[in-house]
């Protein structure tokens, strides 16, 4: 198992490198100096900051560099080391890179030394705090290099273990992008003490719309050969598929642990072919944000997600991109669409009905919710989507009380006739 995953990471990550050498070529350095220096707060799509090759070297590289890290502390990877490395090169195409992540990442780790704790203990949570990874550059880069900004960095980053772990008892499990909903609230603290000092930074919108059948055909390649690698070594067959699909999703549902790395890598494969063509059916453009979702989702393939639990929530991301104020295929109802599959457990533990009910709710909200962390947290859906959790919750709980007192008074009057 451990050298399986570790397989899949080196050629997913080589993948991207190649790919964005063969692209972009002697421009590389250039390209990967802009996105280190540039503001990359949300939405910064580096494909459109930089260009294609220089955001997707940025992307293996990163990914290839975390997984060394889980090598280094000789982490066993399980689904939670996909899906964190994914989405780790999936938002490295839009907000993320090789330096703005480390000093979120060095002030988790300070934390749990300080505690005593191992530290792979809180290294998921450092994973995907990377999240606020736009407040490093802010706050270092935005004027040279600034020293009171990195102490401020890794403070982000010590405060995200204690705060990560409440919030996973306040939505219970059914939002899987628990640390986004984490990285939103101190987000949410942060950008509004840098709007009370003017501090905040600008509205920003890069959005990338070339090259879409090369960024097509590599996205195809990429998730084709992930698929092909499941079955190989699920002896070329779907057979234990099914069971995936009985699970609900709810964090943390490893299918790695609780079914094969056989099946695991089918559903990741699927999930991104689904993206993909998602994306490419509504009209709407691969670049940066649409390709991180699709990794990110695809990456949670391998943690919860699946095509029955995931479909509900899309139909009703979709009902409401459909009917409300926004283009159907916009970016934000696009990226609303492939990251509010947060959303999944909800519809996998209570049913479609709540799963569509969640997403409606999701398309409504996430496109409000930005200005409160002024676009420094990079999973704005996972945000929205515990803010979702939280209402929906005691409302599914309601309404199962009084189902069940209709039911026990119906039988009452039953048996008293």
């Amino acid at each position: 198992m451990i050298i399986l995953i570790y397989r899949f990471f080196l050629a997913l990550s080589l993948a991207f490198m190649v790919f964005g050498l063969s692209v972009s070529g002697s421009r590389i350095v250039h390209e990967l100096t802009t996105i280190i220096l540039s503001p990359d707060y949300l939405l910064t799509d580096y494909m459109a900051l930089a260009g294609v090759g220089g955001a997707f070297f940025n992307s293996g590289f990163l990914m290839l560099l975390f997984t060394g890290l889980l090598k280094l502390l000789k982490v066993n990877p399980s689904g939670a080391s996909i899906a964190a490395v994914m989405t780790i090169g999936g938002f490295a195409l839009f907000g993320k890179n090789f330096f703005n992540v480390w000093p979120i990442v060095a002030g988790v780790f300070l934390y749990t030394a300080l505690i005593g704790e191992n530290m792979r203990t809180f290294l998921y949570v450092a994973y995907f705090g990377t999240a606020l990874a736009p407040i490093s550059t802010h706050l270092i880069l935005a004027s040279g290099f600034n020293v009171v900004g990195l102490f401020l960095s890794l403070l982000v980053g010590f405060l995200l273990p204690p705060l990560a772990s409440f919030c996973l008892t306040l939505h219970r499990g059914y939002n899987l992008y628990n640390v986004g909903f984490t990285a939103g609230i101190l987000g949410m603290f942060l950008g509004s003490i840098l709007k009370a000092y003017d501090l905040a930074p600008a509205p920003r919108f890069y959005w990338y719309e070339g090259h879409q059948v090369l960024l097509a055909v590599f996205m195809y390649a990429v998730f084709y050969s992930t698929l092909l690698y499941g079955l190989k070594l699920n002896g070329w067959s779907f057979k234990g598929y099914k069971s995936i699909l009985k699970h609900s999703g709810k964090l943390l549902t490893d299918f790695v642990l609780l079914e094969s790395e056989g099946v695991t890598f089918i559903n990741v494969g699927l999930l991104g072919l689904l993206g993909t063509s998602y994306v490419l059916l509504s009209g709407s453009a691969l670049n940066g944000p649409t390709i991180g979702g699709i990794m990110t989702l695809a990456g949670f393939g391998a943690l919860g997600k699946h095509p029955k639990n995931i479909a509900p929530v899309v139909l009703g991301v979709i009902l409401g991109a459909a009917t409300n104020a926004q283009p159907f295929n916009s970016p934000s109802m696009t990226l609303a669409v492939l990251f509010g599959t947060t959303l999944a457990p909800i519809a996998g533990e209570f049913g479609h009905v709540w799963g569509v009910i969640a997403g409606f709710l999701h398309s409504a909200l996430v496109i409000n919710v930005a200005f409160l962390h002024q676009g420094m947290n990079l999973y704005n859906n996972g945000f929205s989507g515990g803010f979702v959790a939280l209402f929906l919750l005691p409302l599914i709980e309601a309404v199962r009380q009084l189902k069940n007192r209709m039911i026990s008074s119906s039988r009452g009057e039953g048996n008293g006739n």
